[in-house]
């Protein structure tokens, strides 16, 4: 009956479990930390915090040094939320360390401990002090004596009254540590009345001892001494991580000893430290381990040196490296826990469970950290705390133990109701029930117990596995769990399918690059299954959407899934996988893909050897892409080349076993850079990547200046110019030029250096040098090797003489409105110097300035010129005057000549026009010239055919002209008055259509239809009136 009922209540009880995974033990929020409580606090209220969650809602209390604090019992603690209320705090009833205690049904844990303390400043006892005397240049320590305290003091000395304080230097000090006040050498400005101030830190509070009197001695002076060392710091001294250690030192002294800080150990002191109180003081903050060791604090005087010494010690309060996490174990299972925490000196653990000491015992093991309890029961679950400590500190860590005991339950995981499997395959029915503990298993197939056989076996987990597959293997299997809680089942069916076979697989193909084939993947398989077929590229999937350019899918039915490859590319040679997959099976079936194309690029062109005019290069071949290579090709570039060019070789034809050419035919002292062609049946392949850039060697320069000629320039001077020879024929550095002339007829050569290779210039000047008499010249080239040849020789005139007389008997008439001509005769050749190239006629307006004179130049000895785009009706004012290169001779006296009046500015009006018998009759109204403007002389017509854009001119001094014109043509006509001053203002155009009908008639009207077509064979004209073409 008992083993019954607890059945009962544990099965209930995890169905409670189950049935909320939101139920789960304490877990501490919040915890309380140590305090220090000020006794004259006005607010007389401790609060110590902890919060806590879990489900259900934890109940919490709390403890005291260990033992539990009734809260009910004491009207002075009560709780809020979870924390500790303590009213009218007593320093000797509370003071001690606390925990808060939390409890729910699945356990208790205890919060880290809080030690909770009170901070006071007593007054001093004594009311006076004795006097103290000493010699000047003596030592001297006042004592502090503060009175009973809780908490941090700090120290400060009034002399005589407040608020005149110690001021500490080299010569006084106030320790912290002590509150003494040291004054190294008492000097007669030290004599007075001495008070020690103590402060409580946590409080504030202040309380001032009693003064202490300092006199002087009068029985002499005290003499020099050596060190003495009265403030020093412990022998040794822990140190925690992180926290600022200070060291105190102080000596007294004759002369003042100098305070300095070393190491022993011979490592310099931390770069962080600093020093106070003229070194009295060494503060090292964010204290770690490598600041541990010996220190020593050297005081000095020219009497002699004293030394203290203390070990710095390192310790670091535990913290947390692994902590432990809740566990969920089945009954009769086995639970290990590991906590671990640094710390120095290294923390032991100990182990809570519900907040009492967990002892090893029987199934429970305890080993440094680690916890383990084997086969476990129910009695086993609740809190665990791993607690780690030192003499520095404890820390806690929680987790829960829950143990689950459930009959097995298939609610979520039932049997896979279809599972299917191919002929000759391979299935597992997985049967995972949740239980606990584990259940054992047993299968039926169908209503039969299913016997284990060598190709039936049931797995450690209860799945059920069958190899080598027959169609006698379908039908339904049922999975039974078993525990001593219960039993339960699940059922799923099982169908054998025939395999899936590949019938025409893909095959190994050798192709040229650009050329497309099919891979073919076809199968025979069941038409009751889904099928999908997938390829791979060298391992990844082909991405149809992404590669579509080159790869698609083709078969059109589900038993083929043909790959056809489109444009193939180098890149797509490898191993191609067609890969079918159905519910039941998946196979597949490899192909590799040769492709045969252009060579890759050659590799590593080097420039073994170069000089002026070659370079010996070698190379590596590259990949041939399955076609021999036949030939390579060397290409050379220049910074003066367009691009790459390809370069003359020996070989002149590099076969594809060799590897080594040299380029010949390269200008000497140019910078080359190489690269190579590889080629074979298939195509050119790229370039290889260049070599180095080198420049080859130089040589004497070969290549002469071109077109040399010159002349002109200023009296006195002969020019020579020519066309610099370009950089990439200068064939070294330090090029130059060489100019050498001499008069025509003449022997000797007169040579000079021009340096610079970008000149194209030189002028000799010399007073003797006659004006335009010829000259030989040549130039010629040199450079760092020396000097090269020289040009043609070429006759080059010297600078002439301007003309020194005027042309005579000037002549202007004027033409029209806008036209003047004007006439002169040349100097006689026996009255004047220098050459005639022409003449320059200036024209300017009697009211401009005259150097803002028109300016037109006639060439050779032509003597008129005709100056047009002038006003109409302006007396204009011309001069002539030679020139030649060397410059323009002496003006003629100016010549007055007046344009006439401008033409009519009024057009023909009121044209009309009437055709009848092939002929065009056209009259207009008579022009009239204004008062300003010239007589009108008569009318000239223009017309042209429609089609045609030259253009005929009919004259008339009559205002009406007859046409004979041929049929079927458009005609555009134009009239315009002409005068003395030139033509006048023209009509709009007239456009006269087809003569079609035998009579018709129009008036003028603008047209724009001026189009060009092909030309008329003749027009017949009848006029009375003088015509001209």
């Amino acid at each position: 009956m008992r083993l019954l009922w607890e059945l009962l209540v544990l099965q209930s009880f995890m169905v409670c479990l189950a049935d909320d995974n939101a139920l789960h033990g304490p877990v501490f929020l919040q915890e309380p930390n140590s305090m220090i409580f000020p006794l004259d606090s006005e607010e007389k209220k401790v609060k110590l915090s902890c919060e806590v969650k879990g489900n259900p809602r934890p109940t919490i209390g709390w403890k005291l040094n260990g033992t539990s604090i009734g809260i009910g019992m004491d009207y002075r603690y009560s709780m809020v939320e979870g924390s500790l209320l303590i009213n009218n705090p007593n320093k000797t009833q509370d003071t001690g360390t606390y925990q808060c205690v939390a409890t729910n049904p699945f356990g208790t844990i205890v919060s880290r401990e809080a030690r909770l303390q009170f901070a006071y400043l007593e007054n001093f006892k004594t009311r006076t002090r004795s006097t103290v005397s000493v010699r000047q240049g003596q030592g001297m320590v006042l004592l502090c004596g503060p009175p009973p305290h809780s908490g941090e003091l700090t120290y400060a000395w009034i002399f005589n009254e407040y608020p005149t304080f110690v001021h500490q230097d080299n010569r006084r000090f106030v320790s912290q540590e002590t509150g003494n006040l040291y004054i190294a050498k008492v000097e007669a400005s030290d004599v007075g009345n001495y008070t020690c101030v103590v402060t409580n830190t946590v409080t504030n509070s202040r309380v001032l001892g009693p003064p202490t009197p300092l006199i002087l001695r009068n029985d002499g002076v005290m003499g020099e001494y050596e060190p003495k060392i009265e403030v020093q710091f412990p022998e040794t001294v822990p140190s925690a991580k992180g926290t600022t250690v200070k060291l105190e030192c102080f000596a007294l002294g004759n002369p003042v000893p100098t305070i300095s800080w070393r190491r022993a150990d011979g490592k310099q002191i931390p770069r962080k430290a600093r020093r106070h109180r003229s070194s009295g003081l060494l503060e090292i903050p964010n204290f770690q381990q490598e600041d541990a060791g010996l220190y020593e604090c050297v005081a000095e005087n020219v009497r002699g040196k004293n030394v203290a010494r203390g070990q710095l010690t390192f310790y670091a309060q535990p913290n947390w490296i692994q902590k432990i996490s809740d566990v969920h174990a089945a009954i009769e299972e086995n639970v290990i826990w590991e906590c671990r925490a640094s710390g120095r000196p290294k923390p032991s653990y100990r182990w809570l469970k519900d907040g009492e000491p967990l002892l090893p015992q029987g199934r429970v093991q305890l080993e440094q950290g680690s916890l383990t309890i084997t086969n476990i029961s129910l009695s086993d679950a609740g809190m665990y705390q791993c607690v780690a400590e030192n003499r520095h500190g404890i820390i806690f860590a929680s987790a829960e133990l829950r143990v689950i005991a459930v009959s097995p339950d298939f609610s979520k995981t039932l049997l896979k109701k279809l599972t299917l499997v191919k002929v000759g395959g391979e299935v597992i029915i997985e049967c995972k029930p949740k239980a606990s503990p584990r259940p054992t298993y047993s299968w039926k197939k169908g209503k039969d117990i299913l016997r284990e056989n060598e190709r039936i076996t049931v797995l450690d987990d209860g799945s059920l596995r069958i190899v080598n597959v027959t169609k006698s293997d379908a039908g339904s299997y049922t999975c039974v769990a078993t525990n001593h809680f219960g039993t339960a089942s699940s059922t799923g069916s099982l169908v054998v399918k025939d395999p899936t076979r590949v019938m025409v697989s893909p095959f190994s193909m050798d192709v040229t690059v650009g050329e497309s084939i099919v891979l073919p993947c076809q199968v025979s398989h069941d038409h009751s299954l889904d099928i999908m077929f997938t390829w791979s590229f060298n391992g990844h999937l082909i991405d149809f959407e992404k590669d579509g350019d080159h790869f698609e899918r083709v078969g059109g039915q589900d038993s083929a899934g043909d790959l056809m490859i489109r444009s193939i590319q180098l890149k797509h040679a490898g191993k191609y996988v067609c890969m079918v997959q159905t519910s039941v099976d998946k196979l597949s079936a490899a192909a590799d893909l040769i492709v045969r194309g252009p060579p890759g690029p050659p590799e590593a062109v080097t420039i073994d050897e170069i000089t002026d005019t070659t370079a010996q290069l070698s190379w590596r071949p590259g990949a041939d892409n399955h076609s021999p290579i036949t030939m390579y090709v060397v290409q050379a570039r220049t910074p003066f080349s367009v691009g790459w060019q390809a370069a003359s070789t020996v070989p002149e034809i590099i076969d594809g076993r060799t590897f080594t050419a040299t380029v010949v035919g390269l200008n000497p002292w140019v910078e080359y850079e190489f690269r190579v062609v590889a080629a074979n049946l298939i195509g050119i392949g790229e370039p290889s990547r260049p070599s180095e850039k080198r420049r080859t060697e130089e040589a004497l320069p070969e290549v002469t200046p071109a077109n040399v000629s010159g002349g002109g320039g200023s009296k006195s001077e002969l020019v020579i110019t020519w066309e610099t020879v370009p950089e990439e024929l200068q064939n070294g550095g330090g090029f130059g030029y060489v100019v050498a002339f001499r008069p025509f007829g003449t022997v000797s050569w007169m040579q000079t250096v021009v340096a610079s290779p970008d000149a194209a210039r030189y002028v000799f000047r010399n007073e003797t040098l006659p004006p335009f008499s010829p000259y030989e010249v040549k130039v010629g080239v040199y450079n760092n090797k020396g000097e090269g040849s020289f040009s043609p020789v070429t006759v080059v005139y010297s600078a002439e003489e301007e003309p020194t007389k005027a042309p005579n008997t000037v002549l202007a008439r004027s033409l029209s409105a806008s036209d003047v001509e004007v006439s002169w005769a040349p100097p006689q050749e026996n009255q004047h110097k220098g050459r005639i190239q022409g003449y320059e006629v200036r024209c300017w307006r009697h009211d401009e300035k005259e150097e803002n004179a028109k300016r037109i130049r006639t060439v050779g000895n032509q003597t008129s010129a005709k100056v047009t785009n002038l006003r109409g009706n302006v007396l204009y004012h011309l001069a002539v005057r030679a020139y030649n290169t060397a410059g323009t001779g002496p003006s003629s006296a100016a010549v007055n000549v007046t344009t006439k009046k401008p033409p009519p500015s009024q057009p023909p009006g009121n044209i009309v026009w009437n055709s009848s018998d092939s002929k065009i009759v056209l009259n207009w109204d008579q022009v009239k010239a204004l008062d300003n403007e010239s007589e009108v002389r008569g009318y000239k017509v223009l017309y042209r055919w429609n089609r045609q854009s030259s253009t005929s001119v009919i004259e008339t001094n009559k205002t009406s002209v007859e046409l004979s014109l041929p049929f079927n043509e458009d005609y555009i006509i134009e009239i315009k008055p002409f005068s003395d001053g030139g033509d006048g203002s023209s009509s709009e155009q007239i456009r006269i259509p087809k003569i079609s009908n035998a009579y018709a008639r129009g008036s003028g009207s603008s047209t724009s239809n001026a189009c060009t077509l092909s030309a008329i064979s003749t027009i017949m004209i009848s006029l009375t009136a003088r015509s001209s073409l």
